[in-house]
């Protein structure tokens, strides 16, 4: 099943991204290569797909589990939330409608 992880940042989150990212995006490289990622990506401050240093509000990932706690325990071994990056993360079952 499909499973969306959303992730608010702390304030000024940026330099604590900029250190975690690449453990972050190994994780979520491990999940493309196994074929379970659907998307991911992080919410940009402002309306700018490159904001620069007004940094990020957050991220959301899309990915396959084989049930809620497998997705909440991956969630919770995230290097953004070891590095203070995250506020809250919500972890919620998805059901995928469109596009078919």
């Amino acid at each position: 099943m499909l499973y969306t992880i959303i992730s608010e940042d702390v304030p000024n989150s940026l330099a604590l991204r900029l250190t975690a990212r690449p453990a972050h995006f190994k994780r979520l490289q491990d999940l493309q290569d196994a074929g379970h990622l659907i998307l991911a990506g992080p919410h940009p401050r402002i309306d700018n797909e490159n904001p620069g240093e007004a940094g990020f509000t957050g991220s959301l990932i899309v990915a396959e589990f084989n049930n809620l706690a497998e997705a909440q325990t991956w969630a919770n071994a995230d290097p953004y939330i070891e590095q203070g990056v995250y506020a809250k993360v919500t972890v919620k079952p998805f059901k995928k409608v469109f596009p078919q």
